[in-house]
């Protein structure tokens, strides 16, 4: 076999060429890809997740049941924060966790990719690494968490054995569509075949469209419904009732072809209350260096909603904020929504290292806009957390909220990389 790649470096350098942001809007690239490299129909159970907020949330909740009931589990997640890494997790039967596979051991895998399809964007690329990984390392469930879309995200590739939808909103309205029907057209273009579908509670047009599209396909379609208020879950928010009980609803569907018993309580509250997904709702306990927080990558409208209904629901009112967003996504009313909650509470606003950076003066002066003018602009991430730990001090049973962007929260992470590993509900 040809090497392309001896080292780690040598692939981040080659994903770096291909452009994090680059799509192109095609399924031929990597259903080529696949079919060379033999995963079509992969030798292991395969879950969908796709949607617009919750996405990451339900697939760990997912990969935590499959872990409780005694499954070998791989994870597929985007964005990642630090390392390309944490997009590939494997999970062993009866462990809490999915841990990141080393990218040492993608070395094989990449070259064998590249020998048969080197033109493949960077999601393709990852995708197809993901599922080599899958099968030689043996697992029996796979949870993949789409990227973009439904019609043409890499993940639709793959012969789903069920499908999870999280609630569709408005968001890639470049790429998607305009509208929220454009958005739910594209993302129930992934149910081609009579697997079993799953939905959370959707918007009145979503849920038709998802409706229509399950009955031409005469895929069943099922409505899930929030868990229990006492049921203890491993991730924080009101909101992640939600996902929780769209989890179930899948797991319920994919156990017997795993040979597990659906209706295990002790193994389905076990796994729910383990799971664990960094930056939705994570509280962080502060230390000399920054105070202590709570993290939300909330970057959109439907996302900020259910934070701040989660906020309200467990009482929190942050000493301070530090807030910074994309441009090209919906963030002026998203931002709205949380200066309306926070009221007179201090605001610092970021500057992300990202060429999707919405200006962070402009951001102030959207803030701004109503009074008191509590907004002012830092110049990173570590001088915003500096005066915020200040405020806190004064504050000091009231965190300091970091939301706006999953990429900021990238930066916090890549500043404290142990806050990675912490657990949601420190």
């Amino acid at each position: 076999m040809q090497y392309f790649f001896h080292t780690p470096a040598a692939i981040l350098r080659h994903l770096d060429n291909l452009g994090l942001f680059h799509v192109d809007m095609s399924l031929t690239r990597i259903k080529r890809a696949l079919r060379l490299l033999g995963l079509t129909h992969p030798p292991f159970v395969t879950v969908q997740v796709l949607g617009t907020n919750g996405k990451g949330s339900t697939s760990a909740f997912l990969a935590s049941l499959g872990q409780a009931h005694g499954c070998r589990v791989g994870l597929y997640t985007s964005p990642h924060f630090i390392s390309p890494a944490e997009r590939i997790r494997i999970g062993n039967a009866g462990d809490n966790v999915c841990l990141p596979w080393p990218m040492k051991r993608w070395i094989d895998l990449a070259n064998a990719v590249m020998a048969h399809a080197s033109d493949l964007t960077y999601f393709e690329f990852l995708t197809t690494i993901a599922l080599l990984s899958f099968r030689q390392e043996g697992v029996e469930l796979v949870v993949l968490e789409a990227g973009l879309g439904g019609r043409y995200d890499a993940t639709s590739a793959v012969t789903a054995d069920c499908l999870c939808y999280t609630p569709i909103a408005m968001d890639h309205c470049d790429v998607l569509g305009p509208t929220l029907a454009d958005i739910a057209y594209d993302k129930a273009s992934a149910i081609r075949s009579p697997a079993s579908v799953c939905t959370a509670p959707q918007f009145p047009v979503a849920a038709e469209i998802l409706a229509a599209q399950a009955r031409r396909v005469g895929a069943t379609l099922t409505v899930a419904t929030p868990v229990a208020a006492d049921v203890p879950l491993g991730l924080c928010g009101l909101y992640q009732r939600d996902n929780a009980g769209l989890a179930l609803a899948a797991w319920r569907v994919l156990a017997p072809m795993l040979g597990k018993d659906g209706q295990d309580s002790k193994a389905q509250l076990h796994g729910l209350a383990h799971a664990c997904m960094p930056g939705r709702m994570q509280r962080v306990p502060g230390t000399v260096a920054y105070p202590s927080l709570l993290l939300d990558g909330a970057h959109n409208p439907h996302g900020m909603a259910a934070l701040v209904k989660a906020l309200d629901a467990d009482h929190i009112h942050p000493a301070a904020a530090v807030y910074a967003c994309l441009y090209d996504k919906d963030w002026q009313p998203a931002l709205h929504m949380l200066r309306r909650y926070l009221g007179a509470v201090p605001f610092f606003i970021v500057p992300l290292h990202n060429p999707r950076a919405a200006q962070a003066d402009d951001v102030a002066a959207v803030y701004n806009s109503v009074l008191p003018a509590m907004a002012n602009v830092c110049a990173a991430l570590p001088q915003a957390l500096t005066k915020a730990l200040t405020l806190q001090n004064v504050n000091s049973k009231r965190p300091v909220l970091v939301t706006g962007s999953l990429y900021l929260l990238a930066e916090l992470f890549a500043l404290h990389p142990h806050l990675l590993s912490a657990h949601c509900n420190a």
